[in-house]
C-alpha cells in the first residue's frame, strides 16, 4: 500500500457490498473530482454537481456517449471535509446484480477512477486525520467480528475507547516531560528543585498495565476457540452439538457409531466465537469407515483447544472412559468431563461428580448454564466480559504497550536510583514514541501497509 500513499487524492471507485445476489448493492468513489466524474455518468448531471452534502439523488447511471443506461440508482453525496475519508465523496446505491455491479465498475473505471486498494477508503480516513490508528484497526474488526459480544468491544474501539485512554495517559506523561525539560533547559540556581510528578508516572504505568492485561480476551473474542465433543457412542455428543447449535444439526440415535465423521459449526458461548467440532464416537471397531471417522475425530480433538468429554451418567464412568482421558491429559489439552442424562440419572448424581466435572441433560437442557460458566473458566474468562469494555485485540498494539510499560519501568528505577535529568528525558521519549505508535502519530509506510493490506475492498 505505501507505492501508492502519494496518490491518496486521486478518485476511487469499488463495490463496497460483498459479491453475490442481493436487493441492493453500493459502490463507494472518494477523491479530488469524484463528484464532478460521477456527474457526467447520471442523468441528473447538473443537480449532482449542485447537490449539498448528505443530500440523496435519485437518478439512472449511463454511458455519457452512447446513452445506455446501466442502472436506476440513489447517489449520496459527501462533501469534504465532512465524509467517512474527509474527501469528497459519492456513494452509488444500485441493484445488487453482481453483473450490474461489475458493468458499473467497468464505467467508473473508463472515466476517470481508478479500483481502490484494500483498505484504502479507511487508510484515507487516517491520513485526513479522520481516524486514529486504533480506530482504522477497529473498522477491520468490526467487519469481522463473529459474535455480538466481539462487535460490541469492537464498536467501543471504533468509538475511541483506546484512543481516550493512551491519550490521557500521554497528557499525564507530558507533564512529566515537562518538568524533566525545565530542569535540563535553567540552571538549578535560577528556578530551584522542580519535583518529577512521580504519580504520573504511577499512573501511566497502573493505565498501561491494565489495558495490556485485556490483550488475551480481546483475542478471545475475536478470533474464537476451537472446542470438540468426545466420549464413547452414544454419550449423548451429538444431541449436546444440537442443543448448542439450536437445531438438529448431528443425527441423534440410540444406535452406536452413527456419527462416523466429525461436523462442525460456529456457535456463540457467551458471547465467545466457538468452532464446535462433534466427533465420531470412540469405541473399537473393525468397520473401516467408522474407524477412518474415529482417526480423524482423534487429529481434530488434539488440536482443539477444549475438549467436553461426555460420560453417559446412568452407565458412568467406564475403564475406556478412563483411558481416552488419560490421552487427552497427556495431549496437553484442556478438558471438562460433562456427565450427560441427568433427567434419566440417580437424583444424587450431582453430589458424587468430581469437582471438575459438569451434570447437564442434552435433552432438557438442564445444566447448560453451569456448562457455558465451566467453558468461560477453561478459556481464561472467568465470568466473561461486559459490552462495550475497552479492550485491545492487536498484535500491533500489544508489542508497543508492552514496549512502553518497559519504558516506564525503567523510568521509575531511573527516578529512584537518582540518575541525571537527561537519561530520565531519553526513556521518557521512548515510552511517548511507544504511544504515538500505537495512535498513528508516529508511523511509517511498512506499518501502514502491513495494516491495511488485510482490509476488504470497499472499506
Amino acid at each position: 500500500m505505501s507505492t501508492y500513499l502519494s496518490l491518496s487524492d486521486d478518485p476511487i471507485a469499488a463495490v463496497a457490498t460483498p459479491f453475490g445476489e442481493g436487493a441492493i448493492g453500493v459502490i463507494r468513489t472518494s477523491g479530488d473530482g469524484c463528484i464532478e466524474l460521477c456527474s457526467a455518468l447520471f442523468s441528473r448531471p447538473d443537480q449532482l454537481r449542485a447537490a449539498e452534502g448528505h443530500t440523496v439523488l435519485h437518478g439512472y447511471l449511463q454511458d455519457p456517449a452512447s446513452g445506455q443506461r446501466y442502472d436506476e440508482v440513489l447517489a449520496t453525496v459527501f462533501r469534504a471535509p465532512r465524509s467517512y475519508t474527509g474527501q469528497e465523496s459519492l456513494e452509488f446505491s444500485c441493484h445488487g446484480s453482481p453483473a450490474g455491479l461489475q458493468a458499473i465498475m467497468g464505467l467508473l473505471l473508463q472515466h476517470g477512477f481508478r479500483s481502490a486498494e484494500p483498505g484504502e477508503f479507511t487508510l484515507r480516513a487516517f491520513l485526513n486525520g479522520k481516524l486514529d490508528l486504533t480506530r482504522a484497526e477497529a473498522v477491520q474488526e468490526l467487519v469481522t467480528a463473529k459474535t455480538r459480544t466481539a462487535h460490541s468491544l469492537a464498536l467501543a474501539r471504533l468509538s475511541g475507547g483506546i484512543f481516550q485512554r493512551i491519550d490521557a495517559v500521554k497528557q499525564r506523561l507530558v507533564q512529566a516531560m515537562a518538568a524533566v525539560s525545565i530542569q535540563l533547559d535553567y540552571p538549578e540556581d535560577e528556578i530551584g528543585e522542580v519535583p518529577l510528578p512521580r504519580s504520573d508516572i504511577d499512573f501511566a504505568r497502573q493505565e498501561l498495565r491494565g489495558l495490556q492485561s485485556t490483550y488475551r480476551s480481546g483475542r478471545l473474542y475475536q478470533e474464537g476457540v476451537r472446542i470438540a465433543l468426545a466420549g464413547r457412542t452414544n454419550a449423548g455428543k451429538s444431541s449436546l452439538f444440537n442443543l448448542l447449535v439450536r437445531e438438529d444439526r448431528s443425527i441423534v440415535s440410540d444406535q452406536h457409531g452413527t456419527t462416523r465423521d466429525y461436523i462442525e459449526t460456529m456457535v456463540s458461548i457467551e458471547g465467545i466465537p466457538v468452532r464446535l467440532f462433534d466427533t465420531a464416537g470412540l469405541r473399537d471397531t473393525d468397520e473401516s469407515v467408522e474407524f477412518e471417522g474415529i482417526r480423524r475425530s482423534g487429529m481434530i480433538i488434539e488440536s482443539a483447544a477444549l475438549v467436553l468429554y461426555l460420560i453417559d451418567a446412568v452407565e458412568g464412568l467406564q475403564p475406556e472412559d478412563l483411558s481416552r482421558l488419560e490421552q487427552i491429559r497427556d495431549s496437553g489439552v484442556p478438558c471438562i468431563q460433562v456427565w450427560n442424562k441427568l433427567d434419566t440419572a440417580d437424583a444424587d448424581l450431582p453430589d458424587k461428580l468430581p469437582s471438575d466435572a459438569v451434570a447437564i441433560s442434552a435433552r432438557t437442557g438442564a445444566g447448560l448454564d453451569a456448562l457455558h460458566h465451566a467453558v468461560l473458566a477453561s478459556v481464561g474468562q472467568g465470568e466473561g466480559i461486559s459490552d462495550g469494555a475497552v479492550v485491545i485485540d492487536s498484535q500491533r498494539q500489544h508489542d508497543l504497550l508492552l514496549r512502553a510499560l518497559q519504558g516506564l519501568d525503567q523510568v521509575a528505577s531511573d527516578v529512584d536510583a537518582g540518575e541525571p535529568m537527561d537519561i530520565l528525558a531519553l526513556d521518557l521519549q521512548e515510552v511517548l514514541g511507544a504511544l504515538g505508535e500505537i495512535t498513528g502519530e508516529v508511523t511509517s509506510a511498512d506499518v501502514l501497509d502491513a495494516m491495511f493490506s488485510g482490509f476488504c475492498v470497499g472499506k
